[in-house]
């Protein structure tokens, strides 16, 4: 076997006087999402995908929302040692496929940005970090405008020094 696959999920609600990160951009909106972090919901969801592929637990488990050390941190610091973690367990990131879910803000003007800010942290070409958008078309939680959600599929390969 030379590569594993995770899957990542994270949601947060809406938050007042918060900035809105996603993807490690700041992203123009009313609001932002609550959590211990900056709650960037889609490098959350990146963060739990790649950990789980190279069976580390998840990102509660390697950050706990208990310890100050994390409260308001950069999520983009949270990526850059979850990219540690899987080196050191012998892989390195191949490509992430995410969605994030909600009604607003439109995001794809934002993609490329977040591409770009993404991809050099992960070792990736920017090509190989899917990014999408989509609604629930008003059903639910998501719907109701209570929050946002992302999923995402990582794969990791065995690195150069792999197991």
């Amino acid at each position: 076997m030379t590569g594993r696959v995770g899957l990542g999920i994270d949601f947060h609600r809406w938050e007042a006087d918060r900035a809105l990160v996603i993807g490690g951009v700041a992203i123009p909106h009313e609001r932002g999402l609550a959590g211990h972090s900056d709650a960037d919901v889609l490098t959350h969801a990146i963060c739990d995908a790649l950990l789980g592929a190279a069976g580390l637990g998840d990102i509660g488990v390697q950050f706990p929302d208990t310890d100050d050390r994390y409260r308001g941190i950069s999520s983009l610091r949270l990526l850059e040692r979850v990219v540690t973690l899987v080196a050191e367990a012998g892989f390195r990131a191949s490509n992430v496929d995410c969605v994030v879910i909600g009604e607003r803000p439109k995001l794809t003007p934002h993609f490329a940005a977040i591409r770009a800010t993404l991809a050099p942290l992960l070792g990736i070409d920017p090509s190989c970090v899917g990014l999408k958008a989509t609604t629930t078309e008003g059903m639910g939680a998501l719907g109701r405008e209570e929050g946002l959600a992302s999923m995402c599929v990582g794969l990791i390969e065995r690195g150069p020094e792999g197991p």
